[in-house]
């Protein structure tokens, strides 16, 4: 039974489990009355011009699908684990942990990623492991504690989703908060002019559904607000190619040691990374990334194969004699 499994199976795993979700009910929540606030109190009940209505609510309705489509799967999404046969044997576990230094400890991991694909490293040049889930670790993968799993291209574990943020549902994750912060001011500039004749009383409309289209404006300017910069932010990672964990800490490579700029291949092709070749499906919540979550290409090896060989047709040949752990299956790279 794996540590994942293990930490399901503990008596208070019920009641962690359902405060866990607290934040998505909360989030839920405000996504439903907010939908309630804008098409009854707002669209039907204030807004006169039925030309008006039909158009906000056509537009309202179309952002809103994406929207929700894109939280389900941000959230619904699981997370990308390790594999079994990237688990250390008992009995290497029992050498590495036998070891008189550091040394025998990075021969043993050595050996045991003999041949898997991995260049990333720790501060002391040995291959990563997971001594909790007792696994060799993958590139860009990190245990998360409260997962408790080591997970795939790990950005961060969100509370709002639930989710460990990786490489199965970063495109869902961006697509999420894009089109929560269209949402927002979306609501906000179309319920603007109805929030200052409220404001004025030059509506007739009065009682609960006044507050509620005063609120709906509060709440969608302060959300924006607060979307804009995460958004911004992550739209920056994924042009850098980079995770947050990676923006804090820059991986350390077998070739070439820390550099937070190894897995930048110029910003299409890390868009392309996420979001796939296919432009008809950027902004759809379908899945169209590249890769298989454990290898990736580098900008390094890239460089380094171009310099030595100075022809592209024989860059594969040198990766698989000169650095053989970091060949990259071919539908990896955009």
């Amino acid at each position: 039974m794996s540590n994942y499994e293990r930490k399901k199976a503990t008596p208070c795993a019920g009641c962690m489990k359902a405060i866990k979700w607290i934040p998505v009910i909360f989030i839920a929540s405000v996504i439903a009355w907010s939908y309630y606030a804008y098409v009854v109190e707002l669209c039907v009940l204030s807004i006169e011009s039925i030309f008006e209505k039909v158009i906000f609510l056509l537009f309202y309705h179309i952002i809103s699908l994406l929207f929700f489509w894109s939280y389900w799967n941000t959230v619904f999404t699981p997370v990308g684990t390790v594999p079994s046969n990237w688990r250390i044997p008992e009995a290497e576990i029992e050498r590495l942990f036998r070891a008189e230094n550091q040394e025998q400890q990075k021969r043993v991991l050595e050996y045991c990623a003999r041949d898997l694909p991995v260049t990333n490293r720790t501060l002391n040049g040995s291959v990563r492991f997971c001594d909790k889930c007792r696994i060799i670790k993958p590139d860009r993968c990190h245990h998360c504690s409260v997962c408790g799993t080591c997970v795939l291209k790990m950005d961060h574990h969100c509370p709002w989703v639930n989710n460990c943020v990786n490489f199965t549902n970063y495109k869902f994750f961006v697509l999420f908060l894009g089109y929560a912060l269209l949402y927002c001011l979306y609501v906000a500039l179309t319920s603007l002019e109805y929030f200052i004749r409220f404001w004025k009383g030059e509506l007739s409309s009065g009682g609960m559904g006044r507050f509620h289209i005063l609120f709906l404006f509060f709440v969608s300017v302060m959300f924006a607000i607060s979307l804009v910069s995460l958004f911004g932010y992550h739209i920056y990672l994924v042009l850098m190619n980079r995770t947050t964990l990676e923006a804090f800490r820059a991986p350390i490579f077998r070739v070439g040691g820390a550099d937070k700029n190894g897995f930048n291949l110029g910003k299409l092709a890390n868009f392309q990374e996420v979001f796939g070749d296919n432009w008809k499906l950027w902004f759809i919540p379908v899945y169209s990334s590249f890769g298989d979550g454990f290898s990736y290409p580098m900008r390094n090896l890239e460089e380094d194969a171009e310099s030595l060989l100075g022809h592209s047709d024989t860059r594969i040949e040198m990766e698989e004699d000169v650095f053989p752990e970091t060949r990259f299956h071919d539908s990896i790279i955009p």
